[in-house]
């Protein structure tokens, strides 16, 4: 590393001589611009707009312009400020490191003693550690009085470069002005899911995909030329992103913690799928199981109806069978009234059967029209009580001879 900067410390009477790094660097792949047509790069140049000359950088001046008015400073002049030339770091305050607003921090400056003897350096080091507290400072640096949190980093005095309180904007949104109603389940829910995700933070487990990406396309086109293909080199095809659907709040949080459950997006993505296509077949058969459920009373009414009239008629069967059985035991006597009973009998049977036929056939409209399977079935019923009925007649005609 490079010093930017060379400096002192200033704790109370005590200076410590420290040179300034810059503790972060820029992993971006760096790009130019070209012309599309023939590849040329494209170069700005410092073009005066009244004499329209490209103007050398030496003979560049700063200005300001306010009212119309523009006054033009040079740089003798800008170098005469005095906080230009102080090159002190002052601290001015030793405040609790909570205090400090993230928001605020900027650039990060590694320190490193610039003396034969680093006592002095290490001596402000353990004051740092040993109160646990952050030294406030000011100090002057590319053109600007700036503001900053001396702090411990690795053994190593860090300097963080804090902004201004009038640099950092007020955040106004109207929108988070309106009553929200969280609900109880929602806060068990989202705090579940805050505990499936908790985590000591390790920076090097995360990875830049874009410049991962980018790298991945540059050779690409190195290999393959002006015939790259983008969809086969990552997979998807170009411009592919999350479409963003909003779903339902609690949906989504009874997600992530399935995905946290069980074991990744890969899991989830499952489960999804599966929870769609198991949501639209139950709706589905919950719609068919609905409409004979509605159906059903008018089918019980008809399935009702028949089972009374194959009653009635097993009843008149019965009742025949005992008037055949008393007439049987009669014939010793009365021949002549019992051929007499028996024929009544029939006649009775075919009337019982007539009748039960007639109740059958206004069922079974009526239950056809009311629900068509469940009158088939009836139907079926029907017919069985219809031949037990024409069986039991026949029967009792068959005996009527003896």
């Amino acid at each position: 590393m490079r010093a930017i900067w060379k400096g002192a410390i200033a704790f109370g009477l005590v200076n410590v001589p420290v040179k300034v790094y810059s503790a972060t660097e820029d992993h971006d792949i760096s790009l130019h611009q070209v012309h599309n047509a023939d590849g040329g790069r494209i170069r700005y140049q410092r073009r005066c707009e009244v004499c329209s000359q490209v103007i050398d950088y030496s003979d560049i001046e700063k200005a300001y312009e306010e009212d119309g008015r523009t006054v033009i400073l040079s740089k003798d002049e800008l170098k005469a400020i005095p906080a230009e030339n102080s090159h002190e770091i002052e601290v001015v305050q030793f405040v609790p490191s909570e205090q400090l607003e993230p928001m605020m921090f900027e650039k990060s400056y590694y320190l490193e003693p610039d003396s034969k003897s680093p006592k002095a350096y290490v001596l402000l080091r353990s004051a740092l550690e040993d109160t646990d507290r952050v030294a406030i400072v000011q100090f002057a640096l590319r053109d600007k009085t700036r503001l900053g949190a001396l702090r411990i980093k690795d053994d190593v005095l860090v300097l963080q470069a804090l902004l201004w309180p009038d640099e950092v904007r007020e955040a106004d949104f109207p929108s988070l002005e309106t009553s929200i109603k969280i609900s109880p389940q929602e806060r068990d829910m989202s705090a579940a899911l805050v505990e499936s995700m908790a985590a000591d933070f390790d920076p090097a487990a995360f990875t830049d995909d874009y410049q991962v990406q980018l790298r991945q396309l540059i050779e690409a086109k190195l290999e393959q030329g002006d015939a790259l293909d983008t969809e086969e080199t990552f997979g998807v095809e170009a411009g592919e992103g999350s479409k963003g659907e909003v779903i339902d709040l609690m949906e989504a949080l009874k997600r992530s913690l399935d995905r946290k459950r069980g074991g990744g997006p890969a899991a989830a993505a499952a489960e999804g799928s599966s929870e769609e296509g198991g949501t639209d077949s139950g709706d589905e058969d919950s719609e068919e199981a609905a409409k004979p459920a509605r159906k059903r009373p008018a089918a019980s009414r008809s399935t009702a109806s028949k089972a009374d009239g194959g009653t009635s008629t097993e009843a008149k069967s019965a009742a025949a069978k005992s008037t055949a059985s008393k007439s049987g035991a009669a014939k010793t006597t009365k021949s002549t009234a019992t051929k007499s009973s028996d024929s009544d009998t029939g006649t009775g049977k075919a009337a019982a059967a007539k009748s039960s036929a007639a109740k059958s056939t206004t069922a079974k409209s009526t239950g056809g029209k009311t629900a068509a399977k469940p009158a088939a079935k009836t139907t079926a019923a029907k017919s069985t009580v219809g031949k037990t009925t024409a069986g039991k007649a026949t029967g009792t005609r068959a005996r009527k001879p003896a």
